[in-house]
């Protein structure tokens, strides 16, 4: 059963479930159930790989959509506290790792959580080892890979 326990989110990061779960319902929802009823009319689907494939998008469409409304139901937005010093929820932090390489994250919930769009996740291992730090301090992180230190240079 899934839990109905509060979400916390950026208000940026339940903007964007607003837009992606509008997307869902107005866009590819239609487009992909329009595709599905073109296959039907043209006749026997039973061996029709397209159909199939068809048929699990619009599963997978339809259940994220009932994702993001679960959580948008559970949202609490967090304000960020822009005045402090300490890593918190919707900081956006500099890490810099022994090879001297940086990176920046904004951390957020595990619900809008996305690598690739310089996010991630309070819960992830980077995530909850930079929560309550400052500028100067280091963290390890145990990774499968081995512990990499990174020191905080920067708290947004």
């Amino acid at each position: 059963m899934a839990s109905d326990s509060p979400v916390m989110l950026t208000a940026q990061g339940k903007t964007g479930l607003e837009k992606e779960l509008e997307q869902l319902r107005t866009e590819k929802h239609p487009s992909v159930a329009r595709r599905i009823q073109e296959l039907t009319s043209d006749g026997d689907v039973s061996d029709n790989s397209e159909y199939e494939e068809t048929k699990e998008e619009l599963v997978i469409i339809e259940a994220r959509i009932r994702e993001i409304e679960h959580i948008l139901r559970r949202a609490k937005v967090v304000e960020y506290d822009e005045s402090s010093d300490v890593v918190q929820f919707g900081s956006t932090v500099t890490l810099r790792d022994e090879f001297d390489e940086t990176d920046t994250w904004i951390l957020v919930s595990p619900q809008e959580a996305n690598t690739l769009q310089g996010t991630i996740s309070t819960e992830s291992p980077v995530g909850a080892a930079v929560i309550g730090k400052r500028v100067g301090e280091s963290v390890v992180v145990s990774a499968p890979g081995g512990d990499t230190t990174f020191t905080i240079e920067k708290v947004e």
